[in-house]
Protein backbone atom coordinates (compact mmCIF):
# COMPACT_ATOMS: atom_id res chain seq x y z
CA UNK A 1 0.00 0.00 0.00
CA UNK A 2 2.67 2.81 0.98
CA UNK A 3 4.64 0.99 -2.23
CA UNK A 4 1.78 2.35 -4.43
CA UNK A 5 1.66 5.59 -2.90
CA UNK A 6 5.32 6.50 -3.16
CA UNK A 7 5.17 4.96 -6.85
CA UNK A 8 1.50 7.56 -7.62
CA UNK A 9 4.01 10.28 -6.02
CA UNK A 10 6.99 9.60 -8.21
CA UNK A 11 5.08 9.72 -11.05
CA UNK A 12 3.22 13.10 -10.04
CA UNK A 13 6.67 15.31 -9.36
CA UNK A 14 8.36 13.33 -12.86
CA UNK A 15 5.68 14.54 -14.92
CA UNK A 16 5.63 18.16 -12.83
CA UNK A 17 9.01 18.17 -13.16
CA UNK A 18 8.89 17.70 -17.20
CA UNK A 19 6.16 20.48 -17.44
CA UNK A 20 8.28 22.62 -14.81
CA UNK A 21 11.91 22.24 -16.86
CA UNK A 22 9.95 23.42 -20.25
CA UNK A 23 7.83 26.33 -18.40
CA UNK A 24 11.30 27.90 -17.85
CA UNK A 25 12.72 30.55 -20.79
CA UNK A 26 15.97 29.88 -22.64
CA UNK A 27 19.04 31.03 -21.17
CA UNK A 28 21.19 31.43 -24.85
CA UNK A 29 23.97 29.47 -25.97
CA UNK A 30 22.22 27.02 -28.43
CA UNK A 31 22.22 26.64 -31.69
CA UNK A 32 19.25 29.69 -32.00
CA UNK A 33 21.96 32.27 -30.97
CA UNK A 34 23.97 30.82 -34.06
CA UNK A 35 20.99 31.68 -36.19
CA UNK A 36 19.79 35.47 -34.17
CA UNK A 37 17.58 33.75 -31.78
CA UNK A 38 19.21 35.90 -28.78
CA UNK A 39 17.54 39.19 -30.04
CA UNK A 40 15.86 39.62 -27.32
CA UNK A 41 17.37 37.91 -24.78
CA UNK A 42 19.63 40.39 -23.56
CA UNK A 43 16.85 42.94 -22.37
CA UNK A 44 15.14 40.01 -20.59
CA UNK A 45 15.63 39.79 -16.86
CA UNK A 46 15.34 37.98 -13.75
CA UNK A 47 11.76 38.49 -12.44
CA UNK A 48 9.86 37.63 -9.36
CA UNK A 49 8.47 35.09 -11.58
CA UNK A 50 11.47 33.33 -12.52
CA UNK A 51 12.67 32.80 -9.04
CA UNK A 52 9.05 31.33 -8.06
CA UNK A 53 9.70 28.71 -11.00
CA UNK A 54 13.17 27.90 -10.29
CA UNK A 55 12.74 27.57 -6.66
CA UNK A 56 9.92 25.20 -7.27
CA UNK A 57 11.26 22.96 -10.16
CA UNK A 58 14.12 22.74 -7.19
CA UNK A 59 11.28 21.83 -4.51
CA UNK A 60 10.05 18.96 -7.61
CA UNK A 61 13.03 17.49 -7.94
CA UNK A 62 14.31 17.21 -4.70
CA UNK A 63 10.74 15.02 -3.88
CA UNK A 64 11.34 13.41 -7.02
CA UNK A 65 15.11 12.44 -5.74
CA UNK A 66 13.61 11.21 -2.50
CA UNK A 67 10.72 9.22 -3.50
CA UNK A 68 13.10 7.43 -5.81
CA UNK A 69 15.80 6.75 -3.00
CA UNK A 70 12.70 5.63 -1.14
CA UNK A 71 11.44 3.07 -4.05
CA UNK A 72 15.03 1.86 -4.17
CA UNK A 73 15.10 0.88 -0.83
CA UNK A 74 11.52 -0.19 -0.32
CA UNK A 75 11.82 -3.08 -3.45
CA UNK A 76 15.30 -4.37 -2.15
Amino acid sequence: MLTDVIVVLQILSALALVFLVLMHSGKGGGLSDMFGGSVGSAAAGSTVAEKNLDRITVTVAVIFAFTNLILVLRLQ
